[in-house]
């Protein structure tokens, strides 16, 4: 079965980060644009745009620096703070989802059948 683990972390302040950040931020790294990775996630320009604003204000050092529109375009990328983010959360997930696979699995026979 593949049964999928997600991590959310809740930081004080209400601050929290979840796959639904996590995966917007590497949409913005697959394709340059906080509007493409916004559209990929099914959410408007200013929804995505919100979201990254709060994760760069979340963090000691911004996860996402854009260039604005232009003649020769815009376009957004992730710092290497963001870079690591994105590893260090993943890594957590993998852990996890390792360290309970047994739990997990017991969890997974006691589902009804479809």
């Amino acid at each position: 079965m593949s049964t999928r683990v997600t991590l959310r972390l809740d930081f004080d302040a209400g601050r929290r980060l979840g796959p639904g950040k996590v995966a917007l931020l590497e949409a913005i790294r697959e394709t340059g644009s906080i509007s493409a990775a916004g559209r990929a996630h099914e959410m408007s320009y200013r929804r995505a745009w919100l979201l990254v604003e709060e994760l760069n204000k979340m963090f000691a050092e911004p996860l996402v620096t854009a260039r604005p529109g232009g003649p020769k375009g815009g376009g957004a990328a992730l710092t290497p703070a963001g870079e690591r983010l994105i590893a260090l959360y993943r890594e957590a997930e993998r852990k996890i989802r390792a360290g309970a696979s047994v739990e997990i699995a017991r969890i997974e026979k006691a589902l009804a059948s479809n």
